[in-house]
């Protein structure tokens, strides 16, 4: 699976063109804010309908327009050729597969997987419970349709129990209740399993590129710990409802659940330097690559924006080494930055990124 060509039209400062991407390797080399990081955005926009830099798509449109288009052509398992497109305008996006309009976002996150490398993947370990939330969820999400829907209809169950508590309507609650249950103990026991299995991955992962022994997991801290039964999880909603109304939101749950990065027992985010901590984030990601296959027998589309750059020459070296589960990579780099042979074989591509428009160097 991997894309052949990327056009793009009045998406952020990215000139209007289409870019041949055909290589297993694309390296983007410019200066900051030349548009380097826009066309990663671009690319995983089209693999998910959504960025992971914002979450209003109006910052999408290039300035002084009012709409973007972005289109793919990729090849699938089979080396059958698609298209992909993605439509915003009058506010309102349209994702086209081959032609045919999707309903369901959904139905596009299993087409092309994709895994971003970013800064911000630093809130892994330094971050709020939330972001390591999203992170296991997001893991999850890539090939556990069932998983996704019960998230789903539990956010939406949340939403819907916190605003009966707000409007005082405590005859609906023990109907969300029984619901919230259901849904919310199926993500916990499917987490539950997914931290084991990440855990005979990244551990190891860690030592091998740090260089050290330090033995790195995650820890799993469900919010219904002791609850095993639907009928457990229930009795536990409801003696806490007076603190619920209290709080004016729903105080126990999933959406509460923590999962703790350890060092034997210590938290790394105490004892780790910003560098640990920072290959740790790095970690997390090769370790969603590796179970991603594991769990699918496919390699995603793997987007690495600037990251290379905060580690030194050895651990960068032995990084490289422990991403090969992709099918498609797309690097930015810095000018002054160099370039490994790993990088710049027979199946790479290098361009170069000015103003928003990409020239290609040359051709390995």
């Amino acid at each position: 699976m991997r894309f052949t060509s990327i056009q793009t039209a009045q998406f952020r400062n990215l000139a209007n063109s289409t870019i041949p991407v055909g290589r297993r390797q694309v390296l983007l080399v410019g200066e900051n804010g030349q548009g380097k990081t826009n066309f990663l955005e671009a690319l995983y926009v089209l693999c998910y309908g959504s960025s992971f830099r914002t979450q209003d798509f109006h910052d999408l449109v290039r300035i002084g327009e009012t709409s973007f288009k972005l289109r793919g052509v990729f090849t699938d398992e089979q080396n059958l050729s698609h298209e992909i497109s993605l439509l915003f305008k009058q506010g309102k996006r349209t994702i086209q597969i081959d032609g045919k309009t999707l309903t369901d976002r959904k139905q596009l996150i299993y087409t092309i997987p994709c895994i971003v490398f970013s800064h911000a993947d630093i809130t892994f370990v330094n971050g709020d419970p939330e972001d390591r939330r999203r992170f296991f969820d997001q893991t999850m999400s890539m090939y556990d349709s069932m998983f996704l829907d019960n998230l789903r209809r539990y956010k939406m169950l949340v939403k819907q129990r916190n605003q009966a508590i707000k409007d005082e309507k405590y005859d609906l609650i023990s109907l969300y209740d029984l619901q919230l249950a259901k849904y919310g103990l199926a993500i916990q026991r499917a987490r539950n399993q997914a931290v084991d299995e990440f855990n005979k991955i990244f551990p190891s992962l860690y030592r091998q590129v740090s260089g050290s022994d330090w033995n790195v997991t995650i820890n799993y801290a469900p919010s219904w710990k002791e609850c095993e039964s639907e009928d457990q999880v229930i009795q536990y909603l409801e003696s806490g409802l007076e603190r619920d109304k209290v709080m004016q939101t729903t105080t126990s749950g999933v959406h509460r659940d923590r999962f703790l990065v350890k060092v034997d027992g210590k938290l790394l985010v105490d004892v780790g330097s910003t560098g640990q901590i920072r290959l740790a984030s790095l970690l997390f990601r090769v370790a969603q690559m590796r179970f991603f296959q594991q769990k699918t027998g496919r390699k995603p589309l793997i987007l690495l924006d600037d990251v290379l750059l905060e580690l030194d020459y050895e651990k960068r070296a032995r990084f490289l080494t422990v991403i090969d589960a992709y099918d498609q990579a797309f690097y930015t780099f810095l000018p002054e930055e160099q370039y490994f042979d790993t990088l710049q074989g027979h199946d790479a591509m290098v361009y170069h990124v000015k103003e928003g428009e990409l020239k290609l160097h040359e051709e390995a």
